[in-house]
């Protein structure tokens, strides 16, 4: 009796084990490697010497271009989360509702999550160009515009592009699961709400909302790190020129650490990066469920 009740106390752990033998393998383990790189001396051939303290981090928030870079990686999370997440609520909302053809306007919305994000950016770069672009002659053949315009003018623009790109490619991630969220939510209290003489807008704001809380909270949290850690769009379109002022933060050390070959600096920059992210997530974490105990 004592051997099963023993084996009951141990088994869940045992099932366990794998799962946690992964992570520490191929999570956990980098990490820690991550960290200690960023307090050691890394010569350019990658030849790791003795512990340099906190020197890497002074050489990668006194370069010239960290400003730059933090503010780019500022603007690109906020955009591409919090305008992706408007549109991706608004069009899960409507492939809630039972129209015809819903299943095939869900595979149409899907599609651009499940293409390449470098050939998503190749053919945006391709359709902003300005001698040949798809959108110049479109727009010259409807009569909008009467001479070709350099949509990649200055490199501002050329960032909204980005952000632009990095929006429609994360809106079906998250126009998925608010639907999911949206779908398991039980019609009565719709009803309820119907017959109370509820607005469209109080259904929104104290039914729909509040229920569908949970998937957006875990999709926003996926989608900062998702977006946060994005590579191929900046890389793809501007490679951060001129001179990193479109780089973002993951951009930015690639081609600190292959480019200009500081390892060191780069690898401090990723675990600031990380620390960030923590920070950020978690704030946003704890945030939401003191919302959600409030509306409890």
């Amino acid at each position: 009796m004592n051997s099963i009740l023993v084996r009951h106390k141990w088994e869940p752990y045992v099932w366990l084990l794998p799962s946690v033998l992964i992570m520490t393998v191929f999570v956990i383990f980098p990490i820690g490697i991550v960290f200690k790189l960023a307090f050691s001396e890394i010569s350019k051939a990658g030849i790791v010497g003795g512990f340099v303290g906190l020197q890497n981090f002074k050489d990668a928030i006194s370069a010239p271009a960290f400003g730059t870079v933090m503010a780019n990686t500022a603007v690109w999370v906020v955009s591409v989360v919090g305008l992706s997440t408007l549109f991706g609520f608004i069009i899960a909302m409507v492939l809630n509702q039972e129209f015809k053809g819903r299943k095939i306007a869900r595979s149409i919305v899907v599609f651009p999550w499940a293409t390449s994000l470098v050939i998503q950016a190749s053919i945006w770069n391709y359709i902003i160009k300005y001698e040949y672009g798809n959108l110049n002659n479109i727009l010259l053949n409807l009569g909008v515009i009467r001479e070709a315009i350099n949509w990649r003018a200055s490199y501002q623009i050329e960032f909204m592009w980005e952000c632009g790109v990095g929006i429609f490619v994360t809106i079906p991630f998250v126009t998925f699961c608010v639907l999911s969220g949206l779908q398991s939510i039980d019609a009565a209290y719709y009803e309820a709400a119907t017959v109370d003489g509820a607005t469209f807008w109080q259904k929104l704001t104290r039914v729909t909302i509040p229920l569908v809380r949970p998937s957006l909270t875990v999709s926003t949290v996926l989608n900062i790190i998702y977006v946060f850690n994005s590579f191929p769009i900046i890389y793809t379109i501007t490679k951060g020129a001129p001179a990193n002022k479109t780089d973002t933060l993951v951009t930015y050390l690639y081609m600190l650490a292959f480019y200009d070959q500081k390892k060191g600096p780069a690898t401090a920059l990723s675990v600031i990066g990380f620390a960030i992210l923590c920070l950020v997530a978690g704030l946003y974490m704890i945030a939401s469920m003191r919302k959600e105990g409030e509306d409890a």
